[in-house]
């Protein structure tokens, strides 16, 4: 039983210490993401997914966890987004859960992935959106970072393209939303959500490798929006 549980563990060395079916299962899953999500425009492609898959992963590395839960997790975290399907969070969970269901994973891994894909995601300034374990924890913060610096500029912009949403508006202010209701129903200016969201993530990253990634990305960010409204006005 301890045999069991301790395969898909790092090793002393931080590398994967998988059997030879759960590669299999990581491996088929790649795949499976990888083709649902290949023509995804928003910036919840599959390469937003690659880039998270090795933000966790590479976060784990200093960290005492199974790295076969936080592996699946990254990869399915996005595979039924809230954002496409109505504002649904069991969509996500659904989804995942079927598709491992669908390899035969054991039920105590289906559960704790299911359980991060449901609350994994940001849902506005005034949410506290802790995750109960390890695991939630690296893959939480492996997705925020793909949420700021340079990638999460490009991202902001593409998902506002997407959602037909003008780049910015000089009269309309950003909102700290109090609830997931009023963030996830919010329509503001893309530039809006850089208050709304990416500027606050910094401070809530869970893992020491993250926060000091975060810093990095999070002066650019900064940089980015100072010569953005140069521009803006004309002055630069």
């Amino acid at each position: 039983m301890e045999k069991e549980k301790s395969q898909g563990r790092k090793s002393q060395t931080g590398s994967r210490n998988y059997t030879p079916r759960q590669k299999e299962v990581v491996d088929a899953t790649q795949e499976f993401v990888r083709l649902r999500l290949a023509e995804e425009a928003s910036g919840h492609d599959w390469w937003h997914i690659y880039r998270v898959r090795n933000n966790a992963m590479a976060i784990a590395a200093a960290e005492d966890v199974h790295l076969y839960v936080v592996e699946l997790a990254a990869l399915l975290h996005d595979i039924a987004d809230w954002k496409f399907h109505g504002g649904d969070m069991t969509k996500g969970p659904a989804v995942a859960r079927q598709w491992l269901e669908s390899q035969a994973v054991e039920e105590e891994v289906i559960a704790h992935v299911c359980e991060i894909i449901a609350t994994v995601s940001f849902k506005g300034a005034g949410v506290k959106t802790p995750m109960r374990t390890k695991e939630g924890m690296v893959v939480q913060d492996g997705d925020r970072l793909d949420a700021i610096g340079a990638i999460g500029i490009a991202r902001t912009f593409a998902y506002g393209g997407h959602k037909g949403r003008p780049m910015h508006n000089p009269e309309s202010k950003p909102e700290l939303h109090k609830s997931f209701g009023e963030y996830k129903n919010s329509n503001g200016a893309t530039v809006n959500h850089f208050y709304e969201k990416l500027l606050l993530l910094k401070d809530r990253m869970n893992t020491e490798a993250a926060r000091r990634i975060a810093e990095r990305r999070h002066a650019y960010m900064e940089q980015f929006l100072q010569q953005f409204y140069a521009e803006w006005e004309g002055l630069d």
